[in-house]
């Protein structure tokens, strides 16, 4: 399924793009005479990738129409057609929306902690700070129709890929079992399976098999009892979390050897697996984290009240250290050393957070994710493409409409922010608008609803 182009060969153009070296635009496709699409953004500066490669085409109008790009033109061009609204891009900077590659949708109401609107809130955050797209990686029965309402437009939120119900030690209690839970989850409509700790070699075995004879991808944890190498055998897509990397070298409490991080490369290239790091969130889960920051996070008033509160008390028990212990902070400097091996290898590493999680609120989560990728050696270019081309590439053979890429045919998923991101990541922060499968959410718009959800969720509200 993979194509995705290995980080050392397109960082080392990175720097072309960041002295602002153009490419030639797309030939664009002249619409029909007097035909009107739903939008046009003027005047503005695409980041993309061709062939794994950035490049920055300088004064572009961006023609959107039925959900996707339907043409780029030069800004001066006599060919745009007219819009129904036309977006003024003053030289802002255009670049796919980013993908939450392990990401969640919660609960629906119903489980008696949640207020009726959580879900909503929570996939409106992941679009307003410009992730278009999230693989749920925990199925609850109501996401397959919320997943629908989302593609009609009945609701606002990112394209969803859903995998179903986890496969656990708690859910999983014979091989049988594991082959019929697959086929079950085939029929129900679910995108791909989740697994989580807990599972016996044999029962992931015949999760496996049976997943591999239906075309049914597999992603997630590596369950203690199956272990790194026997996952990647099995053909699991996705190694989240890093999880398995370091116990497969018993890195768990001690610092990891630069032979070990070669072997681990090299088996990951092997069997062409991709990673989705979570970092900031599994510094805090492992203890590693500074708590004092943590609480300052401003995106804390947007979740509701029980949520907010289990985080704080979380990070304030002898919990926090669980995985860890006194070991957390070699733990930490072993995944980052690992996540730095890993990219310089090539293995393809794609973005994710894991919101929502412990202090990783939708969307607001990528800019907490960011540093620990950019720690780890990556450039802001190779960040972008994990979260955009990469994901894109990831969901090819699954997506009806390709995206992850600024380019006709593409969905129209993006961002417009002030400032190159190639220069700068912070830009996204201060983005001007997101557009959402052919839909435009300014700025005011955006922060309008944050403020009511904002109102919703303080403290004694």
């Amino acid at each position: 399924m993979f194509n995705l182009t290995s980080s050392k060969l397109f960082s080392a153009v990175a720097a072309l793009s960041l002295l602002g070296l153009s490419a030639c635009s797309p030939e664009p496709v002249t619409p029909p005479e007097g035909v009107t699409v739903d939008y046009t953004v003027e005047n503005v500066h695409i980041v993309d990738f061709v062939d794994g490669q950035p490049v920055l085409l300088e004064n572009q109008t961006i023609a959107v129409n039925g959900g996707v790009i339907s043409a780029i033109y030069d800004a001066d061009s006599t060919h745009i057609p007219a819009a129904t609204e036309v977006i003024a891009g003053n030289n802002g900077y255009v670049l796919a929306g980013f993908t939450e590659m392990h990401g969640h949708v919660p609960p629906a109401t119903g489980f008696g902690r949640f207020p009726d609107r959580y879900v909503d809130d929570m996939l409106f955050l992941y679009v307003a700070n410009g992730v278009t797209t999230v693989r749920g990686m925990l199925g609850y029965p109501h996401q397959l129709d919320l997943k629908k309402a989302i593609a009609s437009g009945e609701k606002i939120g990112p394209t969803l890929y859903l995998a179903g119900p986890s496969f656990n030690g708690n859910s999983i209690e014979s091989p049988e079992q594991a082959t019929q839970r697959v086929i079950d989850q085939r029929d129900e409509g679910w995108d791909l399976l989740k697994i989580h700790p807990g599972l016996t070699l044999a029962e992931y075995q015949a999760l496996a098999a049976t997943a591999n004879q239906n075309k049914m991808e597999f992603a997630g944890h590596v369950p203690a009892d199956v272990g790194l190498e026997n996952a990647l055998k099995a053909g699991q897509v996705t190694i989240d979390h890093l999880d398995g990397y370091l116990e497969a070298v018993d890195a768990l409490d001690r610092p990891i050897t630069a032979d070990e991080l070669t072997y681990l490369v090299e088996l990951s290239l092997q069997y062409q697996v991709a990673v989705v790091p979570t970092q900031a969130l599994w510094a805090t889960l492992i203890g590693a984290g500074d708590n004092d920051y943590l609480r300052s996070f401003p995106e804390l008033g947007l979740v509701p009240e029980v949520v907010r509160q289990g985080w704080l008390d979380y990070i304030a028990s002898p919990a926090s250290a669980y995985f860890a212990g006194d070991s957390a902070a070699v733990q930490q400097a072993n995944r980052q050393a690992l996540l730095k091996a890993l990219y310089l290898g090539g293995v393809p590493i794609i973005f994710g957070t894991d919101a929502p999680q412990l202090f990783s609120v939708p969307g607001f989560s990528i800019h907490r994710e960011i540093p620990y990728l950019q720690a780890a050696g990556m450039t802001n270019a190779d960040i972008i493409y994990s979260a955009t081309v990469a994901a894109g590439d990831y969901f090819a053979e699954e997506s009806v409409t390709p995206f992850g890429r600024i380019a006709p045919g593409q969905r129209a998923d993006f961002l417009l922010v002030p400032e190159n991101p190639l220069m700068q990541l912070e830009t996204l922060t201060s983005h001007q608008g997101v557009m959402v499968r052919g839909s435009w959410l300014s700025r005011a718009a955006i922060e309008a609803k944050i403020a009511d959800i904002r109102a919703a969720y303080q403290i004694n509200n």
